[in-house]
């Protein structure tokens, strides 16, 4: 059983007339966080695909460190200096530029690999993206909270396990539903009026706002600025949001206002 998981950001407008409602569904856990002749040229090593790869880089912020340890799910094709990366013991999903970010240091990839796993229940697994779930999680005081969220797809890499969000805390987590809710900590709910899916021409081509920069009006009146850097597959307005001044990845229903 895990233990309980956080912050509501209210959002306005963005660069691309794009208004933001947090998702309609619950929140959970832990988160951390040698010069050449004229003539010649300059070849630059390439770089290790690290995607899939167990990794470890101590993690260097106001004057201590610590180090982490964890898996590799996802390189971001709009902006491919960005990884998505679970680390052992928390319960979010991280966005780093492992390779720029100067707070990550003596990173190595690790010789240890995955243990290869396979879902036990294909057509559960199939059957609860996208849809709305009630979540068990354990309190400090004893007694278990219920965490209304979002199964979003299955998470790549570490393919037993689902990415999720929360009403409570829209961010990016991981969890291992299958177990969860064979334990009876995890209910999908049945679907609502309002989340028919629309029927689509053949051939329709449906916009998208990957790759755009966004920009949030705090409550205190500040902004923060970021890009939208994926879009839900079973939920195509839903998107994955990676903001400037935090590692953590948002979740939010985005809809065009023009």
């Amino acid at each position: 059983m895990k233990s309980r998981p956080g912050q509501r950001i209210t959002a306005d407008t963005g660069h691309a007339a794009v208004s933001v409602n947090m998702m309609r569904k619950n929140n959970p856990h832990k988160k951390h966080k040698s010069s050449m002749g004229p003539t010649s040229k300059v070849l630059s090593q390439p770089r290790r695909n690290i995607v899939g790869c167990r990794i470890q880089h101590v993690w260097r912020e106001g004057g201590g460190h610590v180090i982490w340890k964890g898996t590799v799910l996802d390189q971001v094709p709009v902006n491919p200096s960005l990884y998505l990366i679970k680390y052992d013991g928390f319960d979010c999903v991280y966005g780093l530029e492992l390779h720029k970010d100067e707070r990550v240091q003596g990173l190595e990839v690790l010789p240890d690999r995955l243990a290869n796993s396979r879902l036990t229940d294909v057509g559960l697994a199939d059957t609860m993206i996208g849809k709305a779930v009630e979540h068990m999680f354990e309190t400090e005081e004893g007694p278990k909270e219920e965490w209304r969220g979002m199964v979003l797809a299955r998470s790549p890499i570490m393919t037993t396990w689902f990415y999720i969000t929360y009403e409570k805390d829209p961010v990016l987590y991981m969890y291992q539903l299958l177990d969860d809710y064979k334990e009876g900590d995890l209910r999908i709910m049945p679907d609502s009026n309002d989340s028919v899916p629309v029927e689509r021409e053949p051939g329709e081509v449906v916009d998208s706002l990957v790759g755009k920069q966004v920009e949030y009006a705090k409550e205190d009146g500040g902004k923060r600025t970021g890009m939208v850097i994926h879009q839900v597959e079973a939920k195509p307005s839903v998107y994955f949001i990676k903001f400037d001044d935090d590692f953590l990845i948002y979740v939010y229903d985005l809809v065009k206002t023009s």
